[in-house]
């Protein structure tokens, strides 16, 4: 028997058979809520490469126009690390299910409200600045998702399967990328003439649809065993986020290095390589979302494989060799890139997503089992998401500049010193995969003095 609190804080009991079908429960509405954020979020990104600089920068240069872009795309990473506090704050406080409701909610409304923006042309300078009002506010979302969707499924599962479990909220980032590039793709074929009139607005109000089939999924799932009985012994900590930050900074920070070579290389696969494509080898949009579109469907089956690896051979070995073989691609991707030729466009797309399938795996249980259970939701998404900060948000941005003043080269040396960077913090971050989860140090119970 397991006891599970309700909102209210009363218990339900749970039997072994009825714990089987809140695990299975737990896998999907993970994967099922991460994927719709993670549409919505890269959904924006693609619209970032190749419809909003004409639609909410008409007056700048193409150039200009798509650093610009680029900047209020940055501008949702920079949030993230704000929605890891806010929602890390309430996860670690009323629960994993709860919190996730809100954020799956939040990210629907701004993506559709996207949709509904009218462009510059229409309402002058407002359209720009409410473009990166509802894109703070995805990042917000966004940051407050990957945390609470990780500890559902990894706190629901066995012990010596928590890297695969907790593998399967991060499906959802290929899926979602799969959703976005797939949805933009057709419209782009179905409606060539009205796409950057119109057509590109269906995808952001469909998030509507999609968010309504998670949040009857994720209204099925109980609270996690190991949150409830944090509950029961009333050891839920007052202020989960200043807790975590005064016991475990350096896990945080060590948690957001280790992202380097895995979140800079993949925004530059998934948004930068669509501009780069299209503007500077000057092939049609097509050839770079069929690109992204096989790179994300690699990584479907990868992520769960290299998380389930992770289990057997331990979560540094899997990720560290990753982060290697990404430094070793880094040239090459570039190289096959500038042929110009789709198949060989697609065949560096793949290196990079093979490369970042290795890191991603098994990113989520490597760098939450780093922190004890009531600090969990605000520890490893601030870690998480401060990389937004330093990898995701600049590194399109950054590529931007760096090509026409340095070249495609000098890109290719910022991936490879993000590897340097991953592999000097995954020297220095734990690898606790074959530690019970209950081993992890805990609060006093609230209103006593906490143990250092």
């Amino acid at each position: 028997m397991v006891l599970q609190p309700e909102e209210a804080g009363r218990a339900t009991p749970v039997d072994d058979a009825g714990r089987g079908r809140q695990i299975r429960l737990a896998a999907v509405a993970s994967v099922i809520g991460t994927s719709i954020e993670w549409y919505d979020f890269f959904l924006y990104g693609t619209a970032a490469a190749i419809v909003f600089p004409a639609v909410f920068f008409p007056a700048s240069s193409a150039y200009a126009g798509t650093l610009e872009s680029f900047a209020t795309y940055a501008v949702g990473f920079a949030a993230r690390p704000v929605g890891a506090a806010i929602f890390g704050h309430w996860g670690d406080r009323i629960g994993r299910k709860a919190t996730l409701i809100i954020t799956l909610l939040l990210m629907g409304i701004a993506s559709a409200l996207v949709g509904v923006l009218p462009g510059t042309n229409t309402i002058g300078v407002a359209a720009p600045i409410l473009l990166v009002v509802l894109r703070v506010l995805q990042g917000v979302a966004v940051g407050g998702e990957w945390s609470g969707s990780v500890l559902l499924s990894m706190e629901w599962g066995k012990q010596n399967k928590r890297g695969l479990m907790a593998s399967w909220p991060q499906i959802g980032v290929p899926i979602g990328l799969l959703l976005g590039t797939g949805m933009m793709t057709l419209i782009a074929l179905a409606a060539p003439d009205a796409f950057k009139a119109w057509a590109w607005r269906i995808p952001f109000l469909a998030s509507l649809v999609l968010v309504a089939i998670g949040l009857w999924v994720r209204l099925k799932v109980m609270e996690t065993p190991l949150f409830a009985q944090l509950v029961k012994k009333q050891t839920v900590s007052k202020v989960p986020v200043l807790d975590v930050i005064r016991r475990y900074p350096k896990q945080i920070v060590l948690s957001a290095l280790l992202r380097m070579s895995e979140q800079a290389p993949f925004y530059l696969y998934t948004a930068f390589a669509l501009a780069y494509i299209k503007d500077h080898l000057h092939k049609s949009t097509y050839v770079g979302l069929a690109a992204v579109t096989v790179g994300g469907a690699l990584e479907l089956f990868l992520i769960p494989t290299f998380g389930h690896l992770s289990d057997r051979l331990g979560r540094r070995r899997v990720y560290t060799t990753g982060a290697i073989v990404m430094g070793i691609v880094a040239f090459p991707f570039f190289l096959l890139l500038n042929t110009a030729a789709l198949g060989f466009i697609i065949l560096g797309t793949a290196l990079i997503a093979i490369a970042h399938s290795m890191q991603y795996g098994p990113q989520s249980s490597y760098i939450a089992e780093n922190f004890p259970t009531g600090l969990a939701y605000a520890g490893s998404g601030l870690g998480y998401q401060a990389a937004s900060l330093i990898a995701g948000g600049p590194a399109p941005l950054l590529a931007t500049w760096m090509l026409p003043t340095f070249g495609w080269q000098a890109i290719a040396v910022y991936i490879i010193a993000c590897v340097v960077i991953t592999l000097a913090a995954a020297a220095l971050l734990p690898d606790r995969s074959k530690i019970d989860l209950a081993e992890a140090p805990v609060l006093e119970p609230a209103g006593r003095p906490a143990r250092s």
